[in-house]
Parts: C-alpha cells; sequence; structure tokens
C-alpha cells in the first residue's frame, strides 16, 4: 500500500484552523477548505510511485481490479476529501448521469471551453456525494414544505416576501416551490438585495430556527441566495452521522469539519452564495422539487466492526472501524482499491503508522491489516 502525500485546497470558504488542529500542524492564517485524496487531476495524491493518476494509468487491473475497471474504467470512481467550512459553501446541486452527459455534449458542441466560468458541466459524469461530520456539522439539505417554507419567510414580517408567501400556500408542492425558487433568481438584483438585507435584520433578532439564514447572509450581504436557502431544510449533524446528497438535491455545507466522499466529478449547478455564474434555467431543469425530511444517516454495524453508511449509489462506499484499546486485527483486504484515511487516534495499516489526517491507497487485492485505537475511514467502490 502507498502512504499518500495530499494536497489541502484554499478555498475562501474554509476554516483557517479546523485541518490545521485535526493534522496537529500551525494554522497559516490561510483558509485550509479541503485536503483531498485520490486521482483527481486538478490535485491528485502523491506517493513514492509518482502521482496517483500516474500510478493507477500505469497498470489499471493491477491498482484497481478487473472488476472495477470493467465497470468503470481505468480510473477511480471516487474522490475522498476532509471538509472544514469556516463560512457557508454555495448554495448547488449535482446532475444526474444522463442529465450530465447531456450538458456535457451540448456544451462541448457549442464550443464553450471547459474552463470557462460560464460553462456548466466539465465532464459528462454524476456527482453523487456523502458528508460525514467528525465535530458538530450545520448543512442545508432538500426542501422543506412549502407550509414550512412559508411560516418561516412568513415571521419576518417582510412585505416584499408576501408574495412568496402565498404561492407557497397556495400552489401544489412542487408547483409552489419550483415558481418561489424561479421568481427569487430571477428578481430585480437591487430589489432582491434590499428585501434580503431586511430578511436578514429580521432573522437576527428572531433567532432560533432564522439565526442560521443570519449567519448565511453576513457572509453573503444582498444575495438572492439567501431567500432560497430558507425554503430548505436546515440539519445540524453530530459526529458520526452523514447526509447522503443525491442528484437534483439542493443544498450547502454551513460550518463543521467532515470527511466527505464523492464521485469523481466537477458538475455542480449553483442557485446563489456565490459570485460564480447562475444558470437559471439549466439550474430548474436540474432541481427535483420534492419537499420531505433530509434523511440523516447513522452507520449500520457490521460483524467484524466495520461501520457502513449505505448508499444507493456503486462509485464509492464509506464505512469507518472505530478501534478501541485492545481491539483485534482487522483483514479488510479487498478486490477494489481502497483509501483508508485516520481521523483519530493511532492506526497502523499494514507498515504504515497513521495518525488523523494521513491516509493509504490499498491497491485491490493487497493484503490489508489495520490495528491500534483510533478512528479509521474505509473508501471504496461497490461492483
Amino acid at each position: 500500500m502507498d502512504r499518500l502525500d495530499n494536497t489541502v485546497r484554499p478555498y475562501a470558504w474554509g476554516s483557517p484552523t479546523a485541518i490545521p488542529a485535526l493534522l496537529g500542524t500551525e494554522p497559516t492564517g490561510e483558509p485550509q477548505a479541503e485536503m483531498w485524496m485520490g486521482a483527481h487531476p486538478g490535485a491528485p495524491s502523491r506517493t513514492d510511485r509518482g502521482t496517483l493518476v500516474e500510478v493507477i494509468e500505469a497498470a489499471p487491473e493491477r491498482e484497481l481490479g478487473e472488476k472495477a475497471v470493467a465497470k468503470f474504467g481505468p480510473r477511480l470512481p471516487f474522490l475522498l476529501k476532509i471538509l472544514a467550512a469556516g463560512a457557508p459553501l454555495s448554495l448547488q446541486v449535482h446532475p444526474d448521469l444522463a442529465q450530465a452527459k447531456e450538458g456535457y455534449e451540448d456544451e462541448e458542441r457549442r464550443g464553450i471551453p471547459v474552463d470557462a466560468g460560464h460553462r456548466n458541466y466539465k465532464d459528462a459524469n454524476h456527482k453523487p456525494e456523502l458528508i460525514c461530520a467528525l465535530t458538530e456539522f450545520d448543512g442545508l439539505c432538500g426542501f422543506r414544505t412549502p407550509a414550512q417554507a412559508a411560516d418561516l419567510l412568513d415571521a419576518l414580517g417582510v412585505d416584499s416576501l408576501k408574495p412568496y408567501v402565498d404561492l407557497l400556500h397556495a400552489q401544489p408542492e412542487d408547483a409552489a416551490l419550483r415558481e418561489v425558487l424561479t421568481a427569487v433568481l430571477t428578481a430585480d438584483r437591487e430589489e432582491m438585495a434590499r428585501t434580503v438585507t431586511e430578511a436578514a435584520a429580521a432573522c437576527a433578532r428572531l433567532g432560533g430556527d432564522h439565526a442560521p439564514y443570519a449567519d448565511i447572509a453576513h457572509h453573503y450581504p444582498g444575495d438572492p441566495g439567501v431567500i432560497a436557502a430558507m425554503l430548505l431544510n436546515h440539519v445540524r449533524l453530530q459526529p458520526g452521522e452523514a447526509l447522503f446528497l443525491g442528484a437534483g438535491i439542493p443544498h450547502a455545507y454551513l460550518s463543521g469539519l467532515g470527511v466527505e466522499i464523492m464521485a469523481n466529478s466537477d458538475n455542480v449547478l449553483r442557485c446563489g452564495l456565490t459570485p460564480k455564474h447562475v444558470d437559471v434555467p439549466e439550474l430548474l431543469r436540474i432541481v427535483r422539487f420534492q419537499a420531505g425530511d433530509p434523511g440523516v444517516l447513522r452507520p449500520e454495524a457490521s460483524p467484524d466492526g466495520e461501520e457502513v453508511y449505505e448508499t444507493p449509489i456503486d462509485e464509492f462506499r464509506l464505512s469507518r472501524y472505530v478501534l478501541p484499546e485492545g481491539s483485534t486485527t482487522h483483514d479488510l483486504t479487498r478486490a477494489t482499491p481502497q483509501i483508508l484515511l485516520c481521523t483519530a487516534g493511532t492506526v497502523r495499516a499494514g507498515e504504515h503508522e497513521l495518525t488523523p489526517g494521513q491516509s493509504v491507497f490499498v491497491p485491490a487485492g493487497e493484503q490489508a491489516e489495520v490495528s491500534g485505537i483510533g478512528t479509521l475511514f474505509r473508501a471504496t467502490v461497490v461492483v
């Protein structure tokens, strides 16, 4: 197995302290948002044999296994991250596989450069993802019921929001959510900025269920995404709890430290809380206007101590081992590629001793015995 040397991405929303605290390093004063583990060409992990991209390209079936290559092609189909949100991320949604292929092919035909700011589809893949909290973690996930959203907006006492409240009460559920989100994102920018300013002051005054939106508005003053965010469920995860974000589900991470895993894609449609491009017609084609519980996941334990976060897709499978003092050695050998990540304590994986934030890549079929006292996350695929 290969010890991984991983890149930390300094996105502006990142916490300057959370990842350094996990790694036991001194903060630099700059935001440290995401540490990437995998073979994404934007920041591949490095090994003694070269980057993980180079290692896999040199011998795909040896590194990934015949079944994984047959199912996903000669590339690692997931990207594992440690994510540290110090400020809210953009409100966003991801396409399903058919939508991604269609959108990518359309933009290719139209000759839109892949790095253009107004391009929606960087690749032809979908991007389901899972976030598992390491600390208390706040996020937005999926739509509230129209009645709940109407009550939240109505309590602000902002006259310019009354039409939205009326729409949420008067329309069928999916039509109500679609119509209000469309109206918010296409409203006159100056008028919406005034509405957001007034709504933010009311959220700060009311507190309680409104408090998260006051904080969002503090980071994104005047942004229509603040009102759009109030249509969504606010979720607070406790350590070990997770959220699965499937295609079409609007979401945003607000604060906290977590382990994130996703299909290896860059496809994001933004709804707000960002200075970046928002393609409203394409966004409305992708969003699933269904209200419901966000569905907090808790791991399901197996007899051998593995705790699995069950999801309906095959590009990734995330689980963890919580190893107490006196625990036995676990054999994690598997016929698929794996990344093992320590997040607490000290765990020995083969010949490598891992402390928090350290990880290894385990080629398919490579013997992988782990022991120690701590917490180990295991990322692999389903074939």
